[in-house]
């Protein structure tokens, strides 16, 4: 079993250039699965999938969890399908449970201005993690597009960044000239450090900050300004695409800017607040003031 599995990592590593959470995450899945089935692989059955997802949905796992679990599985057992190790896919025929649609959680403008200006005074945390907080809030990306950052990556000057997305997809996006500002003072407190590592962020020894040392970053501010919860980096990324639909920017622009590859994933963000929506009608619509007028 452990060599399928080893053997499965593999191929997602260097066939679809998956990242080390990634990777993590499949192996823990996967573990996860054959201790309950305590077969050998090619002796797995649907029931067995489906007893497993039952059981999961039993114990209280969330739905997003159980889901994602089962994609692991699947995607698995498609690898030893295609490898001639199995007949047929014992996973394709199991169904997703079905999951909630939550809108995403974003910040207002001034709670997001409260955010980004809460790392006070001078010194190398400080500006490095008002450098993280504006950048993650300027250019939309995600933590670990942002933790996997190098100094090379960024052109100040042009104020375009390089960003490595899923996939190792690249794609080029453009700095807010506070962000900006916000990396040039961390790049100068930086230099005591001395550090020889090519990552743009640091951590206190030198060496790359990790997603776990951004998402630290972004709760401890959000709880210092009251606004704790949910926020962490991906609220962040949320709010950039929320501001800039609300702000009149065109779908298709944020889809880029968010290096999405459908933009049915990005049509979330369309969901402006009732009052907003009824502003924007109200402008637009020839006949909709006419119509206000008639009703009072």
């Amino acid at each position: 079993m452990k060599e399928y599995i080893d053997n499965f990592l593999k191929y997602l590593e260097i066939e679809r250039a998956a990242s080390s959470h990634t990777l993590r995450a499949y192996r823990k899945d996967l573990e996860e699965f054959f201790k309950f089935v305590t077969v050998k692989p090619e002796e797995v059955e649907l029931a067995d999938v489906r007893g497993f997802i039952a059981e999961q949905i039993k114990s209280g796992l969330n739905k997003t969890s159980v889901s994602r679990r089962l994609a692991s599985i699947r995607s698995f057992f498609k690898f030893l399908y295609r490898e001639g190790y199995k007949k047929s896919n014992p996973a394709k025929l199991v169904s997703n449970p079905k999951i909630p649609k939550l809108l995403p959680r974003f910040l207002s403008v001034d709670d997001t201005f409260s955010l980004v200006e809460k790392p006070e005074g001078t010194g190398f945390i400080s500006s490095r993690d008002r450098a993280i907080l504006e950048l993650l809030y300027s250019s939309g990306l995600r933590v670990s597009e942002l933790s996997g950052l190098n100094l090379d990556d960024i052109n100040t000057r042009e104020g375009l960044l390089k960003v490595k997305g899923k996939g190792r997809k690249e794609r080029i996006v453009p700095v807010g000239s506070k962000a900006l500002d916000a990396i040039k003072s961390y790049m100068v407190d930086r230099i005591p450090l001395k550090s020889k590592d090519r990552a743009l962020f640091l951590n206190r020894t030198g060496t790359r900050l990790t997603d776990r040392g951004v998402r630290r970053v972004v709760v401890k501010y959000a709880r210092l300004i009251g606004i704790g919860g949910q926020i962490g980096p991906h609220a962040l990324r949320h709010t950039f695409a929320t501001h800039l639909l609300q702000g009149g920017a065109d779908l298709r622009v944020i889809q880029e800017l968010l290096g999405h590859s459908s933009l049915s994933t990005t049509q979330k963000y369309t969901h402006l607040d009732v009052t907003h929506l009824i502003d924007i009608y109200d402008k637009a619509h020839p006949f909709a003031k006419e119509k206000h007028d008639d009703v009072s």
